[in-house]
Protein backbone atom coordinates (compact mmCIF):
# COMPACT_ATOMS: atom_id res chain seq x y z
CA UNK A 1 0.00 0.00 0.00
CA UNK A 2 2.85 2.38 0.82
CA UNK A 3 4.43 1.69 -2.58
CA UNK A 4 1.17 2.41 -4.37
CA UNK A 5 0.38 5.55 -2.37
CA UNK A 6 3.40 7.83 -1.73
CA UNK A 7 1.33 10.20 0.42
CA UNK A 8 0.23 7.33 2.64
CA UNK A 9 3.86 6.30 2.93
CA UNK A 10 4.79 9.79 4.10
CA UNK A 11 2.25 9.70 6.93
CA UNK A 12 2.52 6.01 7.78
CA UNK A 13 4.23 6.67 11.12
CA UNK A 14 1.30 8.89 12.16
CA UNK A 15 -1.34 6.48 10.82
CA UNK A 16 0.05 3.19 12.12
CA UNK A 17 1.99 2.67 15.33
CA UNK A 18 3.55 -0.41 16.86
CA UNK A 19 2.00 -1.08 20.26
CA UNK A 20 2.53 -3.86 22.76
CA UNK A 21 -0.58 -6.04 22.86
CA UNK A 22 -1.21 -8.78 25.41
CA UNK A 23 -1.76 -12.12 23.64
CA UNK A 24 -1.88 -15.77 24.70
CA UNK A 25 1.81 -15.95 23.87
CA UNK A 26 2.67 -12.89 25.93
CA UNK A 27 3.14 -9.25 24.92
CA UNK A 28 3.73 -8.77 21.21
CA UNK A 29 4.21 -5.68 19.11
CA UNK A 30 1.42 -5.16 16.59
CA UNK A 31 0.69 -2.49 14.03
CA UNK A 32 -2.27 -0.50 15.33
CA UNK A 33 -4.34 2.36 13.97
CA UNK A 34 -7.31 4.40 15.17
CA UNK A 35 -10.59 4.80 13.27
CA UNK A 36 -9.51 7.92 11.38
CA UNK A 37 -6.31 6.22 10.23
CA UNK A 38 -8.20 3.12 9.08
CA UNK A 39 -10.42 5.30 6.91
CA UNK A 40 -7.31 6.80 5.30
CA UNK A 41 -5.84 3.33 4.70
CA UNK A 42 -9.10 2.11 3.14
CA UNK A 43 -8.84 4.89 0.57
CA UNK A 44 -5.58 3.32 -0.65
CA UNK A 45 -6.99 -0.19 -1.17
CA UNK A 46 -7.64 -0.88 -4.88
CA UNK A 47 -9.75 -3.99 -4.27
CA UNK A 48 -13.42 -3.89 -5.39
CA UNK A 49 -14.29 -5.14 -1.89
CA UNK A 50 -13.18 -1.78 -0.51
CA UNK A 51 -15.45 0.18 -2.85
CA UNK A 52 -18.56 0.05 -0.60
CA UNK A 53 -16.50 1.58 2.23
CA UNK A 54 -15.16 4.27 -0.10
CA UNK A 55 -18.68 5.11 -1.28
CA UNK A 56 -19.85 5.28 2.33
CA UNK A 57 -16.99 7.64 3.20
CA UNK A 58 -17.92 9.81 0.20
CA UNK A 59 -21.55 9.87 1.34
CA UNK A 60 -20.61 10.83 4.91
CA UNK A 61 -18.30 13.55 3.59
CA UNK A 62 -21.05 14.93 1.37
CA UNK A 63 -23.51 14.96 4.28
CA UNK A 64 -20.97 16.81 6.42
CA UNK A 65 -20.62 19.49 3.72
CA UNK A 66 -24.41 19.79 3.62
CA UNK A 67 -24.51 20.26 7.40
CA UNK A 68 -21.90 23.02 7.20
CA UNK A 69 -24.06 24.82 4.64
CA UNK A 70 -27.28 24.14 6.57
CA UNK A 71 -26.68 23.32 10.29
CA UNK A 72 -30.35 22.41 10.73
CA UNK A 73 -29.69 19.23 8.73
CA UNK A 74 -27.32 18.04 11.46
CA UNK A 75 -30.10 18.38 14.03
CA UNK A 76 -32.55 16.49 11.81
CA UNK A 77 -30.07 13.67 11.24
CA UNK A 78 -29.25 13.45 14.94
CA UNK A 79 -32.95 13.25 15.77
CA UNK A 80 -33.44 10.48 13.20
CA UNK A 81 -30.45 8.51 14.50
CA UNK A 82 -31.61 8.69 18.13
CA UNK A 83 -35.13 7.69 17.12
CA UNK A 84 -33.78 4.71 15.14
CA UNK A 85 -31.89 3.58 18.26
CA UNK A 86 -35.14 3.55 20.23
CA UNK A 87 -35.00 6.77 22.25
CA UNK A 88 -38.28 8.54 23.01
CA UNK A 89 -39.13 11.84 21.34
CA UNK A 90 -39.21 13.56 24.74
CA UNK A 91 -35.69 12.38 25.57
CA UNK A 92 -34.41 13.28 22.08
CA UNK A 93 -35.65 16.87 22.33
CA UNK A 94 -34.02 17.22 25.75
CA UNK A 95 -30.75 15.70 24.50
CA UNK A 96 -30.60 18.01 21.48
CA UNK A 97 -31.30 21.00 23.70
CA UNK A 98 -28.46 19.84 25.92
CA UNK A 99 -26.12 19.69 22.91
CA UNK A 100 -26.97 23.31 22.04
CA UNK A 101 -26.37 24.43 25.64
CA UNK A 102 -23.04 22.58 25.74
CA UNK A 103 -21.94 24.16 22.46
CA UNK A 104 -22.89 27.59 23.80
CA UNK A 105 -20.74 26.95 26.88
CA UNK A 106 -17.70 25.68 24.98
CA UNK A 107 -17.88 28.70 22.68
CA UNK A 108 -17.61 30.90 25.76
CA UNK A 109 -14.62 28.87 26.95
CA UNK A 110 -12.99 29.30 23.54
CA UNK A 111 -13.30 33.06 23.74
CA UNK A 112 -12.31 33.34 27.41
CA UNK A 113 -8.99 31.53 27.57
CA UNK A 114 -9.54 27.76 27.47
CA UNK A 115 -7.12 26.33 24.91
CA UNK A 116 -6.10 22.75 25.65
CA UNK A 117 -8.28 19.66 25.75
CA UNK A 118 -7.27 19.30 29.39
CA UNK A 119 -8.81 22.74 30.08
CA UNK A 120 -12.20 21.60 28.82
CA UNK A 121 -11.95 18.35 30.77
CA UNK A 122 -11.06 20.26 33.93
CA UNK A 123 -13.96 22.70 33.58
CA UNK A 124 -16.46 19.98 32.67
CA UNK A 125 -15.39 17.90 35.66
CA UNK A 126 -15.77 20.95 37.93
CA UNK A 127 -19.39 21.46 36.86
CA UNK A 128 -20.15 17.74 37.16
CA UNK A 129 -18.57 17.41 40.60
CA UNK A 130 -20.54 20.36 41.95
CA UNK A 131 -23.76 19.20 40.28
CA UNK A 132 -23.68 15.45 40.96
CA UNK A 133 -20.85 15.00 43.50
CA UNK A 134 -19.06 12.85 40.88
CA UNK A 135 -16.82 13.56 37.90
CA UNK A 136 -17.91 12.43 34.41
CA UNK A 137 -15.49 9.50 34.67
CA UNK A 138 -16.98 8.41 38.00
CA UNK A 139 -20.48 8.92 36.58
CA UNK A 140 -19.65 6.58 33.69
CA UNK A 141 -18.34 3.96 36.11
CA UNK A 142 -21.59 4.10 38.09
CA UNK A 143 -23.51 3.40 34.88
CA UNK A 144 -21.11 0.67 33.78
CA UNK A 145 -20.03 2.50 30.63
CA UNK A 146 -16.69 2.29 28.85
CA UNK A 147 -16.26 4.22 25.60
CA UNK A 148 -19.90 5.26 25.27
CA UNK A 149 -21.04 8.88 25.46
CA UNK A 150 -22.21 9.45 29.04
CA UNK A 151 -24.96 11.89 28.10
CA UNK A 152 -26.53 9.38 25.71
CA UNK A 153 -27.14 7.22 28.79
CA UNK A 154 -28.48 9.86 31.16
CA UNK A 155 -32.14 9.86 32.13
CA UNK A 156 -34.31 12.98 32.03
CA UNK A 157 -33.31 14.30 35.46
CA UNK A 158 -29.60 13.77 34.84
CA UNK A 159 -29.88 15.69 31.56
CA UNK A 160 -31.91 18.47 33.18
CA UNK A 161 -29.40 19.10 35.96
CA UNK A 162 -26.50 18.87 33.52
CA UNK A 163 -28.14 21.56 31.39
CA UNK A 164 -28.86 23.71 34.44
CA UNK A 165 -25.25 23.55 35.62
CA UNK A 166 -23.88 24.40 32.18
CA UNK A 167 -26.43 27.15 31.49
CA UNK A 168 -25.73 28.75 34.86
CA UNK A 169 -21.98 28.60 34.22
CA UNK A 170 -22.39 30.24 30.79
CA UNK A 171 -24.44 33.06 32.23
CA UNK A 172 -21.95 33.65 35.06
CA UNK A 173 -19.12 33.88 32.50
CA UNK A 174 -21.04 36.53 30.57
CA UNK A 175 -22.26 38.59 33.51
CA UNK A 176 -18.83 38.65 35.18
CA UNK A 177 -16.89 38.85 31.89
CA UNK A 178 -14.63 36.05 33.05
CA UNK A 179 -11.25 35.31 31.48
CA UNK A 180 -8.54 32.77 32.19
CA UNK A 181 -8.87 29.13 33.24
CA UNK A 182 -8.70 29.79 37.03
CA UNK A 183 -11.67 32.19 36.85
CA UNK A 184 -13.55 29.91 34.45
CA UNK A 185 -13.02 27.05 36.92
CA UNK A 186 -14.40 29.16 39.77
CA UNK A 187 -17.45 30.01 37.64
CA UNK A 188 -17.90 26.35 36.70
CA UNK A 189 -17.96 25.41 40.36
CA UNK A 190 -20.52 28.16 41.08
CA UNK A 191 -22.74 27.06 38.20
CA UNK A 192 -22.52 23.46 39.30
CA UNK A 193 -23.42 24.36 42.88
CA UNK A 194 -26.62 26.00 41.65
CA UNK A 195 -27.58 22.78 39.85
CA UNK A 196 -26.37 20.66 42.78
CA UNK A 197 -28.57 22.53 45.26
CA UNK A 198 -31.59 21.94 43.01
CA UNK A 199 -30.67 18.25 42.65
CA UNK A 200 -30.41 17.76 46.41
CA UNK A 201 -33.76 19.46 46.94
CA UNK A 202 -35.38 17.10 44.44
CA UNK A 203 -33.68 14.04 45.95
CA UNK A 204 -34.95 15.00 49.40
CA UNK A 205 -38.49 15.25 48.08
CA UNK A 206 -38.58 12.08 45.96
CA UNK A 207 -36.43 9.98 48.29
CA UNK A 208 -33.91 8.65 45.78
CA UNK A 209 -30.64 9.79 44.17
CA UNK A 210 -30.69 11.38 40.72
CA UNK A 211 -27.43 9.71 39.65
CA UNK A 212 -28.25 6.07 39.01
CA UNK A 213 -26.91 2.87 37.46
CA UNK A 214 -29.41 2.80 34.63
CA UNK A 215 -28.14 3.26 31.09
CA UNK A 216 -29.74 3.02 27.67
CA UNK A 217 -28.10 -0.33 26.90
CA UNK A 218 -29.68 -1.91 29.97
CA UNK A 219 -33.04 -0.33 29.19
CA UNK A 220 -33.01 -1.78 25.67
CA UNK A 221 -32.01 -5.19 27.02
CA UNK A 222 -34.83 -5.13 29.57
CA UNK A 223 -37.32 -4.19 26.84
CA UNK A 224 -36.20 -7.13 24.71
CA UNK A 225 -36.50 -9.52 27.65
CA UNK A 226 -39.98 -8.25 28.49
CA UNK A 227 -41.12 -8.84 24.89
CA UNK A 228 -39.97 -12.46 24.83
CA UNK A 229 -42.94 -14.88 24.91
CA UNK A 230 -43.34 -16.73 28.18
CA UNK A 231 -43.13 -20.51 27.89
Amino acid sequence: MKQRDPELDKGWVQFVRALEIVTDGGKQKMNCANTESFFRIIQSIPSPKAEPFKMWLAKVGYERVQEIEDPELATKRARALYRAKGYTDEWIEMRLRGIAIREDLTNEWDERGAERTSDYELLTAEISRATFDVTPHEHKNIKGLAHQNLRDHMDNFELIFTMLGESATTEIHRVENSHGVPKLKSDANAGGIIAGDARRALEKRIGRPVVNKQNFLRQQQNKKLSKKPKI
